[in-house]
């Protein structure tokens, strides 16, 4: 499975929940993963339970099997000084910039400069080796920006490279390039079986292929069950409150009598009918946009008590189980 796993959707989708819930997956037997924030939401911080996820590299989890999760929160000024002390050297004059508000200043004028230097920082993770020459992380994740933007964040090392022709940030560029469109990336987008994130699934994965970056699988998000089988689900929607009544009142739940507690109850319950065969038949006809896709897909169970820890770990045991982490 390719090292970078970029994980982007719709706002709303919950593309954070499976950024964290693959990583935990993909930490499995004793594996490390570092699990990328750049957006500076916090939002990885709150679904551990932890404190707010600094510049440097914390151990956050540990997955089943004793493999470890790290989290890092990238902050633009932060890498565009360890930038320029990599490549000119500048070190205290580097912070005297900063303090000056001229850092500040560069990644908010700039905001493809901002972009080069998250995505580099990511990579920069991806490649790094310990001085046994093996990879400090089997995996990193990314909690990358939503679909609407995340063709041009990760291609922006690109434009720059087009730009500047030679010297260290054409170089820098170029090898963020070479790991964001190599296998050893994927573009992983979130959905829901709604129609307007899949529609912008659909869009985002053509964006994708046409700027030549690898679009792993889609994560269908929050899927909930189905309640009713198909016989029952044809006629949901249909006129039978007699037969309703009378089922009710068989069931113990009052009389048939007109105004009596199974009467009161026959609306309600044939509304709720009527809406979850909607609802069925609105996920199914997503289900077929997503299959012309032709690309992995792979659901999530909406967990009814909310989303913590130990949900995360839920999701992480679903992925394993559906093979999205091997």
């Amino acid at each position: 499975m390719s090292r970078l796993q970029v994980v982007s959707g719709k706002g709303g989708t919950g593309k954070t929940t499976v950024a964290a819930a693959l990583a935990l997956a993909l930490a499995r037997e004793g594996r490390r993963t570092l699990l990328v924030e750049v957006e500076g939401r916090q939002g990885l911080a709150q679904l551990f339970g932890a404190e707010a996820l600094p510049y440097e590299e914390r151990k956050i989890a540990v997955a089943p099997g004793g493999g470890e999760v790290f989290a890092l929160a990238i902050d633009a000024e932060r890498a565009l000084l360890d930038y320029l002390q990599m490549f000119y050297k500048l070190g205290s004059a580097g912070r005297a910039l900063k303090k000056l508000g001229a850092i500040d200043f560069a990644t908010t004028i700039a905001p493809g400069l901002r972009d080069v230097l998250l995505t580099g920082k990511a990579c920069e993770a991806v490649r790094r080796k310990d001085k046994a020459g093996r990879y400090v992380y089997d995996h990193v994740v990314m909690d990358a920006p939503p679909t609407g933007r995340i063709t041009r964040f990760l291609n922006v090392n690109d434009e720059v490279a087009g730009l500047a022709r030679f010297g260290p940030i054409h170089n820098q560029a170029q090898a963020v390039m070479k790991v964001l469109k190599s296998p050893e990336t994927a573009v992983h987008l979130v959905t829901l079986l709604e129609e307007m994130p899949v529609q912008e699934t659909a869009d985002g994965i053509e964006e994708l292929r046409g700027a030549g970056l690898p679009v792993g699988r889609v994560v269908v998000n929050m899927v909930r069950p189905h309640h009713l089988d198909e016989d029952t689900l044809r006629t949901a929607a249909e006129d039978h409150r007699a037969g309703v009544a009378k089922a009710l009142s068989r069931a113990g739940l009052g009389g048939a009598r007109r105004g009596g507690l199974a009467e009161r109850l026959v609306e309600p319950l044939l509304a709720q009918a009527s809406e979850h065969a909607g609802r069925v038949e609105l996920e199914r006809a997503q289900r077929a946009v997503l299959a012309g896709l032709d690309l992995p897909t792979y659901e999530l169970p909406l967990l009814g008590a909310g989303m913590d820890l130990a949900g995360l770990y839920e999701l992480a045991k679903e992925l394993r189980k559906q093979s999205v982490a091997e």
